[in-house]
């Protein structure tokens, strides 16, 4: 008689476990794409639009945003895009219940929900509704947690300022597909207001929102001037943090008409800090800026320290170069803000309204921090409380300003006079710009430096609302193709008094847990089964050795068990039932302890073998290492089964958390 050995199950043996994974925690990695289509019900009842992904508290974190037209009860259904097949749902897809309420700017209802619990380095699809009417299915993706990113920051859409919506969709359009494909990679997509013309317009915000772009990475609103006087930007953009009291409103407009909100987040290595800067008056009674200051302060107190670097974002350009710069309410701003940030150690500050770029030198406290510091330069070193300041121009091409001339007012706080290493500038910006094109900007985040690129997404030609409207325009596609860099500056850090140190501590491997049989896997032969008191056939032998090996970190638990099928020979049979064992453990390691020993069914009318039983096991947190498993097999055969030679499979299945 003998008996061959087997194994069961290959996909639970010698596989890799991520240490620190968690249970449900969604996963697989994926291509980005989107335009799944969901299966629908055939009651098409309810009809979905403006579905936007916005940015969440953290990285494993998405809050998404839509319209319903009918108040029922909905949610966000996500699942990782692995596991989509042929645009189909598994069952296993996870859920996020959805909350909302009327809308005030158009018909119908807007409902917002929180996709947590992300993994890193994975695809996602997820889409909107309920079961008997779902949206659209899109898909994005997670990147590391940790370490370096870019993000993408864009200026003034302003869709509908050039009298044609259309040709301002266009561009806006444009400009997100050159951005997203010169940086696929990118994990956010930074606003800097004004995403329409009129705050309640909703064929505008349809037009906004028409890029696919905005479905697979997560959108960091910012609310313009143009967008605070309606509640269409709250039911577009549901962000996280946020405060919707009383003095981050804008002062001025009726309570039930106006949005607005300052709001945090934490994105790997950058506090963002975003505010509604049209609340900026103290005589209006609001609180205006200095309760934004105050709400940047217990920020930055709370939260500073789980970043590295501190980026403001707001609307209302303070040191730009075109229309807005001489305006009064910008210049209260520069007296209300620029200390207060130098102080709070802000790195960098976005902003739009100006619809021309300018990078700024490095301010401290309302003045030019180093006199000495070169216009246009490409190293930066802003020293303590040295703040970079920096205006988009538009990205929809629906509206361009252009360059004022500096003033007689100096370079005083309030001052817009001119640099004195280079007149033509105001005095507080190293670079400026404006050629009539589409641009946006792209910030590089590094363990040691922030890097800054002014980068064209279009030239004169079409999509270009405003030129092709017979606005002037200067740039050469030949010399200034799409792509190409108007700006570039590498920005760093300072470390105080002290010399910082910086390392960089990868994902630990995972390690490896897996078996394997000691050496070649030969037949267990029992030999001829000897007959024993008369009544039945014995035989005994040893299973060949098991090697475990366990070099995870997680430490998790682990078996490894074995079940016999029926012994045969040609068409004659007996059970498997009558092979017990006795398991031990021949060389200790990886907290390997022996199971118990199982009686032959002959002995207990029992079913042995026949049903799995455990060879070898160790508990969470037993150490790393390697074992090696043997046990003593016994075999106990009824008189009455025939002559021959038998064989059965002895099949090993390994299993771990």
């Amino acid at each position: 008689m003998a008996l061959s050995t087997s194994t069961r199950a290959s996909g639970l043996v010698r596989h890799r476990v991520a240490a620190g994974v968690t249970a449900g925690v969604l996963g697989l990695a994926a291509a980005l794409g989107s335009g799944l289509t969901a299966t629908a019900s055939a009651a098409e009842s309810t009809t979905l639009t403006g579905v936007i992904l916005g940015v969440g508290a953290n990285e494993t974190q998405r809050i998404v945003t839509w319209y319903s037209s009918a108040d029922t009860a909905q949610k966000i259904q996500v699942a990782p895009t692995a596991e989509i097949v042929n645009g189909e749902f598994p069952a296993g897809a996870v859920s996020f219940d959805a909350v909302g309420a009327a809308n005030t700017s158009t018909t119908g209802f807007n409902r917002h929900a929180t996709i947590t619990n992300l993994r890193e380095n994975t695809a996602y699809t997820y889409r909107v509704g309920s079961e008997d009417s779902w949206s659209p299915a899109y898909s994005f993706k997670t990147q590391d947690f940790e370490g370096n990113y870019d993000f993408l920051f864009f200026g003034d859409p302003q869709i509908g300022s050039s009298g044609d919506r259309l040709k301002d969709q266009a561009g806006w359009e444009e400009t997100l597909k050159v951005a997203t494909a010169a940086n696929p990679n990118a994990e956010l997509l930074v606003s800097g207001g004004d995403h329409v013309e009129s705050a309640n317009d909703e064929g505008q915000w349809t037009s906004f929102m028409a890029p696919d772009q905005l479905r697979q990475y997560p959108v960091v609103a910012t609310i313009g001037n143009h967008d605070v006087g309606g509640k269409s930007y709250e039911q577009h953009h549901f962000t996280p943090n946020t405060d919707r009291t009383a003095p981050y409103y804008d002062n001025g407009n009726p309570a039930g008409t106006k949005s607005g909100g300052d709001y945090w987040f934490v994105y790997k290595d950058v506090l963002f800090i975003d505010i509604n800067s049209n609340s900026y008056n103290p005589a209006s009674g609001g609180g205006g800026d200095a309760a934004h200051v105050a709400y940047i302060t217990d920020v930055v107190n709370k939260h500073g320290s789980e970043a590295k670097w501190k980026v403001l974002v707001y609307h209302h350009s303070i040191y730009s170069p075109a229309s807005h710069a001489t305006d009064g309410d910008n210049k209260q701003r520069r007296e209300d803000f620029t200390t207060a940030f130098s102080n709070l150690g802000i790195d960098m500050v976005l902003q739009g309204h100006d619809h021309s770029y300018s990078r700024s030198y490095a301010i401290k406290n309302g003045q030019k921090a180093n006199p000495a510091e070169q216009p246009g330069a490409a190293e930066v070193y802003p020293g303590p409380g040295g703040v970079i300041y920096v205006t988009a121009n538009s990205a929809s091409g629906s509206k361009y300003y252009d360059i004022k001339k500096p003033d007689s007012t100096g370079t005083g706080i309030r001052g817009n006079g001119p640099d004195p290493l280079n007149p033509n500038s105001y005095w507080y910006n190293s670079v400026q710009n404006q050629e009539h094109v589409r641009s946006y900007v792209k910030v590089q985040v590094r363990g040691d430096k922030l890097v800054l690129e002014n980068l064209r997404s279009g030239t004169c030609a079409a999509p270009n609302a405003a030129v092709e409207k017979g606005l002037s325009c200067t740039n050469t596609a030949e010399g200034q193709p799409i792509g190409s860099i108007v700006d570039n500056v590498t920005v760093h850090p300072y470390h105080g008094d002290g010399q910082a140190i910086q390392v960089n501590v990868p994902n630990p491997a995972p390690g490896e847990f897996g078996w394997t049989i000691d050496g070649y896997n030969g037949l267990v032969d029992l030999g001829t089964a000897q007959e024993r008191n008369g009544t039945y056939f014995g035989a005994t032998g040893k299973i060949n050795p098991i090697l475990v090996s366990d070099s995870r970190r997680s430490l998790a638990p682990w078996s490894i068990s074995a079940n016999v099928g029926d012994f045969q020979d040609g068409d004659k049979t007996f059970s498997g039932a009558n092979l017990g064992w006795t398991p031990y453990v021949l060389d200790a390691g990886a907290g390997a302890e022996a199971g118990a020993p199982v009686l032959s069914g002959y002995d207990d009318q029992g079913k042995g073998l026949s049903v799995s039983s455990a060879l070898g096991s160790a508990a969470q947190g037993h150490p790393r290492g390697g074992a090696k498993l043997g046990a003593d097999l016994d075999l106990k055969i009824p008189d009455s089964v025939a002559k021959g030679s038998y064989r059965a499979t002895l099949t090993i299945t390994a299993l771990s958390s």
